[in-house]
């Protein structure tokens, strides 16, 4: 029989655990090498802690645009070896050139080299402590999934596909009379008396996963063994609850009629407080971009001269908010009547697409006229991407709770936009809403700020649709 005892941490608590300790090993890195090398322009005095707050947020700020703490790169050592060098690279740099809250700057450049070496070896053989403990099996949560057929298919993979520290264990099929099966379907077991006690030892199960929300499915020994387990402190999921942990995502596709039990959207929505900051950020962050854009005016000029060859602004219809239509303002990044014959999704690689649209697209430039939406009121900086009344009609008609979407502000950036890609087809819509609701369902300012960031790191990674 295995041992009940099974450690393992939390998606939070990973992240977590990667934030406060590459904190540490940087300043270790940083400790050790002034008290062995001559290196005194990072020194620990009580009069100069100012110098590492400053340190620690430039490299938690670029560590999190930079996706060093994205949980499937930090299990590898290649991704987390680069991650680590551009990270640092762009904290020293950064740090050295911030006056008056950072040390001078060294006459010897010998010990900016020092600077850097410290914190990337520190960090990166903290990191390597992490991929082969903690990345590894012995800290991987077992589960054991309950409901039909259906349900445990739609899990499993949701578990496969979106994380790597998760072991499914075992399921109950309530569709096969209770059999209980391994997750490589080669130890069927019948159980005429299910003891759901002994199989949570046996598989050492650390979370119980219900894909049924319906009690009559439930068998009454089953229903006991349940409660026991709940009074223990086993965790008890419904699954819909640990697909949007996993995926990030409303598994709208799913929602029957009891709808209203999936959608208790944010407070924020209905939040004053929270309404009346985000209208002042919308001003503030959509005049800077307006300002910041009169710089590369004269290269989107001549980019468009040459690569488009045509008028370089076009107005389109879009539905807003409470399905309100709106004229949006955007950069051409397609050929001139590129939609003669009716409106069409730009798919991936696009021959309507030129090559100076291209390079709008991916670097978001093409969005920027947006700010003025959003200036209007029309649009947020932050929310579901605005979609054509064609598209919405037909979406509408496909695609169950579809304009809901409509709730909040269509955004210049959203969930949808930073976690996923083209949206060219009814099934890519579907993804694209299921991350929608997810935001109007969790909406809030650290999601916001999330957002923000993950947008950065789509900019600079140069991944705009």
């Amino acid at each position: 029989m295995a041992s009940n005892s099974n450690i393992h941490f939390e998606i939070s608590e990973r992240k977590l655990l990667l934030r406060v300790f590459d904190v540490l090993a940087m300043l270790f890195g940083l400790y050790i090498v002034s008290n062995i090398f001559d290196f005194d322009y990072f020194k620990f005095t009580e009069q100069r802690w100012l110098w590492s707050v400053v340190l620690i947020v430039y490299f938690i700020l670029f560590s999190t645009i930079l996706e060093l703490y994205n949980l499937q790169k930090s299990s590898r050592y290649d991704t987390t070896f680069q991650g680590i060098v551009l990270t640092v690279s762009i904290t020293v740099l950064c740090y050295l050139l911030t006056p008056f809250f950072t040390p001078e700057l060294p006459e010897n450049r010998l010990q900016i080299l020092y600077f850097f070496l410290a914190m990337s070896v520190a960090i990166f053989l903290w990191r390597c402590a992490y991929i082969f403990f903690i990345s590894s099996p012995r800290f991987f949560k077992n589960i054991l999934l309950i409901g039909s057929t259906e349900e445990i298919t739609i899990m499993s993979d949701a578990i496969k596909n979106n994380t790597n520290y998760y072991k499914i264990v075992g399921y109950i099929d309530l569709s096969l009379n209770l059999t209980v099966k391994s997750n490589e379907l080669t130890d069927i077991k019948e159980i005429t008396d299910l003891n759901l006690k002994e199989v949570v030892q046996e598989k050492a199960v650390s979370e119980i996963i219900i894909g049924s929300n319906e009690r009559e499915e439930l068998s009454k020994p089953l229903f006991d063994g349940l409660i026991a387990l709940l009074e223990t402190g086993l965790p008890i999921k419904e699954y819909m609850q640990v697909y949007e942990e996993l995926t990030f995502r409303v598994p709208v596709q799913y929602v029957g009629k009891d709808f209203y039990k999936y959608f208790p959207f944010s407070r924020s929505n209905q939040n004053k407080l929270y309404l009346f900051f985000h209208r002042f950020f919308d001003i503030i962050f959509s005049i800077l971009g307006l300002l910041a854009s009169l710089f590369f005016l004269p290269f989107v000029l001549i980019g468009n001269l040459i690569g488009n060859r045509g008028p370089l602004f076009y107005t389109q219809e879009r539905v807003g908010k409470n399905g309100v239509p709106f004229k949006i303002y955007k950069l051409r990044s397609m050929v001139v009547n590129a939609e003669q014959n009716g409106a069409v999704w730009a798919t991936k690689n696009d021959n309507r697409i030129t090559k100076f649209g291209s390079f709008l697209r991916k670097s978001r430039l093409d969005e920027v006229p947006q700010f003025i939406n959003v200036l209007k009121g029309e649009m947020s900086m932050i929310g579901p991407r605005p979609e054509r009344p064609a598209f919405v009609k037909q979406l509408s008609e496909d695609l169950t709770f579809y304009e809901i979407r409509h709730v909040v502000k269509p955004g210049v950036t959203g969930w949808a936009q930073v976690k996923t890609d083209y949206g060219a087809s009814v099934e890519d819509s579907l993804r694209k809403l299921q991350y929608d609701l997810y935001y109007i369902k969790h909406r809030s300012f650290f999601l916001d700020l999330n957002i923000v960031v993950k947008t950065l790191s789509t900019v600079l990674f140069y991944r705009g649709r």
